[in-house]
């Protein structure tokens, strides 16, 4: 059929020149001269001897790391707790009240409540002498205080009873669950200088629950509607 093609067609069914022939730059792999392969029987006397090789040298795994984070924790505060009860002296405190059998432990307060504002809310007990508001070392609240009053009878219900005695104290009793700007406070005498052997939360004592251990205000509401519905 090409022989009814014109030239302009024809010329592009024409064959190409033959390739130029070069010589391969190297003999062929079946020539080569090559290296002969031998075993490595006669080199085992040079390997190195399991015995004499150094111990190698174990990685531990995420889980062992984080085990070990831990346990170094739990020892570390351990050890600062106990290095803190060794040296918790709270008679020797030079901020503390005067007496402490006199005195109240208001905790879970607002951090923004006053030292006023405290005032007002129990001066109504009785006449105060002194309220310490605990702050930290750079000055920001820890959310609790002591309050001192002037006269054991402004603390007890029944004035005829001793405060050592553990009688119902009109502020210990009447205080507690105040809400103070929004929050519940909790009210107890100052056990530190009053109760043998008694140590803070920071110490592993303490009294109440942690905030880990406290329910959640849904979950007591959830417990509430189910008392409410038996």
């Amino acid at each position: 059929m090409t022989q009814f093609l014109p030239d302009n067609l024809l010329g592009l069914f024409a064959p190409r020149a033959p390739i130029q022939y070069k010589p391969p730059p190297d003999d062929l792999f079946i020539n080569r001269k090559h290296i002969p392969i031998t075993g490595v029987a006669e080199y085992v006397q040079q390997f190195e001897d399991p015995k004499d090789a150094p111990p190698k040298v174990r990685i531990e795994t995420r889980d062992e790391k984080r085990i070990r984070k831990r346990k170094e924790r739990q020892e570390l505060m351990a050890y600062k707790i106990e290095q803190g009860i060794a040296t918790w002296t709270p008679a020797d405190n030079p901020k503390a009240t005067g007496d402490p059998y006199k005195t109240l432990f208001v905790s879970r307060i607002n951090y923004e409540t006053s030292q006023s504002k405290l005032k007002r809310v129990f001066e109504k007990y009785g006449r105060i002498k002194k309220i310490e508001l605990i702050h930290d070392l750079n000055g920001k609240p820890r959310g609790y205080a002591f309050i001192e009053y002037e006269h054991k009878s402004d603390m007890a219900v029944h004035h005829g009873f001793s405060f050592l005695t553990l009688v119902f104290l009109s502020a210990y009793k009447k205080a507690d669950g105040t809400k103070i700007d929004g929050r519940r406070v909790v009210v107890d005498y100052e056990r530190g200088r009053t109760k043998k052997g008694w140590l803070p939360r920071r110490l592993g004592g303490g009294k109440g629950e942690t905030r880990r251990k406290r329910e959640s205000k849904a979950a007591m509401a959830a417990k509430e509607w189910e008392e409410r519905k038996d």
